[in-house]
């Protein structure tokens, strides 16, 4: 099988790329081809207001990429992870110029809301759900701060609705969550080309094993992840314990001015993974206090593959992933008071975190191996071309 992968190249690396990745090592490894296609956000600095907007909007130079790249041998599939902002969806129409199938993974909610976050000032914004021009981010400049720029954004979801380019030219939508997938629903793309496809980790056989007394933060150290309800939560624990936060961003200022007032706050700046993954392991439970709509929560999975139990926000994907009760805790979102009462029972009810550790684990073996994850990619594949028989090649990357 040949498949064209298709993504802009984030200045930062976030969730979204490891994802991505893994996904391209699991057909590697199963010896598929998959060919890259990317572009890199740093030609944006090079480009006036005016060429980013109409590149936003169309592509030319992706078009042409993509469709003579189409041409010189026969692929399966045009794989899309992310087109925004340099690729466009001219890619598309690239595809489809050529025969070849569509698939687009959703990673975030830009086909909706032009931040792609459903945020705004600190909670849930759906304003510009459902309308035909998204137009009160431009007038808030939802997308960086910026009113061009998010009119640019704007200008492309809009246009592309008009050209019925979401509903025709994609073949099927890889929603991460039920709750993403009604979202997008909800928004105007068809029902019936959305399908659910988790992300997957590559974990660690070992279990770990809980002993380390702490508790965890993983991840990016800003308003929409929730750091400000858990900052304060910990200062109104009645049964103190000890919180590592493993990450960087703009809040960093705020989490070490928390480490310097409180001996049981350390924060620990960024970590590779083979570390995050050991102290994952040993932790008594991960914190996930995110405000926004997680439109999945690689965290939470990765901690599941550990064993470790996530205390969450009940909003959005992650209360999906997270079972109450089971593989972890709810808590109501924003509400400090509410994770420091969650925090205490997990404290205090050893047992019972203990069976969590077990069912965490449990829930990751059932849904996010990668074995179970690269079968439900080829009943995807399998559905855009229907009469393709995927042979397996050399695995070949290309950048």
């Amino acid at each position: 099988m040949r498949i064209l992968s298709v993504h802009n190249k984030y200045q930062i690396r976030g969730g979204e790329d490891e994802s991505r990745e893994a996904e391209e090592r699991l057909l590697q490894d199963r010896g598929h081809l998959v060919e890259i296609y990317e572009e890199s956000n740093d030609q944006v600095a090079q480009m006036n207001p005016v060429q980013m907007a109409l590149r936003t909007i169309w592509s030319q130079e992706s078009y042409q990429i993509v469709r003579q790249t189409l041409k010189r041998k026969n692929y399966n599939a045009v794989h899309v992870q992310n087109f925004f902002p340099l690729i466009s969806p001219s890619v598309y129409y690239a595809a489809k110029a050529e025969g070849v199938p569509v698939v687009q993974t959703l990673r975030n909610y830009r086909l909706l809301c032009p931040n792609g976050l459903f945020f705004r000032e600190g909670k849930v914004c759906e304003d510009c759900m459902g309308k035909p021009v998204p137009y009160p981010a431009v007038v808030r400049g939802c997308y960086r701060g910026s009113r061009p720029a998010s009119t640019a954004v704007t200008g492309m979801i809009t246009a592309h609705r008009a050209m019925s380019t979401w509903t025709d030219m994609v073949d099927v939508y890889i929603a991460l969550t039920e709750f993403a997938r009604q979202k997008f629903i909800e928004g105007g793309l068809p029902a019936e080309k959305i399908v659910v496809k988790p992300n997957f980790v590559y974990a660690d056989a070992r279990q770990g094993t809980g002993q380390g007394g702490y508790a965890l933060y993983v991840g990016r150290l800003s308003v929409e992840k929730g750091l400000d309800t858990l900052l304060e939560a910990w200062e109104k624990l009645k049964h103190p314990m000890p919180l590592k936060i493993v990450g960087d961003g703009p809040l960093a200022d705020l989490v070490m001015a928390a480490s310097q007032r409180s001996p049981n706050i350390e924060w620990l700046g960024r970590k590779p993974m083979p570390e995050v993954y050991a102290l994952m392991g040993e932790a008594k439970f991960l914190v996930f206090p995110s405000k926004w709509y997680e439109t999945f929560g690689r965290v939470a999975v990765e901690a599941f593959a550990k064993g470790t139990p996530v205390i969450a926000s009940n909003i959005g994907a992650i209360a999906e992933l997270v079972e109450d009760h089971r593989t972890g805790l709810h808590f109501h979102p924003a509400d400090s008071d509410d994770l420091a009462a969650k925090v205490d029972w997990a404290m205090t009810n050893p047992r019972k975190l203990a069976q969590m550790r077990y069912a965490a684990r449990a829930e990751y073996e059932a849904k996010y191996t990668p074995s179970q994850n690269y079968h439900k990619l080829m009943e995807i594949y399998a559905r855009v071309q229907p009469n393709a028989v995927f042979d397996r090649i050399a695995p070949v990357k290309m950048g």
